[in-house]
């Protein structure tokens, strides 16, 4: 199936956005039936108000910090940063 962009208007912010046909190609393969109501910003925010993000501060270079996880207070929390350098350094 020949897929063209599609020009779609955002249920939210009303702002036009582009439905690209590389994307609708991924829809069709997902089997997902609907086009997105939303822009990608408001995708993105409606994503992020789903979840509760937590202040703290990394364990390693102590800035502060936001997690979308309640810290349990047993384990050590850090900074994207410095979680990546950790994950790096363990070949993960």
């Amino acid at each position: 199936m020949a897929y063209e962009d599609k020009t779609l208007v955002c249920k939210d912010c009303g702002k036009e956005f582009l439905f690209s046909a590389e994307e609708q190609a991924f829809y069709d393969e997902k089997g997902f039936l609907n086009e997105p109501l939303r822009c990608k910003e408001c995708r993105d925010k409606k994503k992020k108000s789903r979840r509760e993000y937590h202040d703290v501060v990394c364990a390693s270079c102590d800035a502060a910090c936001q997690v979308p996880f309640a810290p349990a207070g047993d384990r050590p929390v850090y900074c994207s940063e410095c979680f990546s350098k950790i994950q790096e350094e363990r070949g993960y």
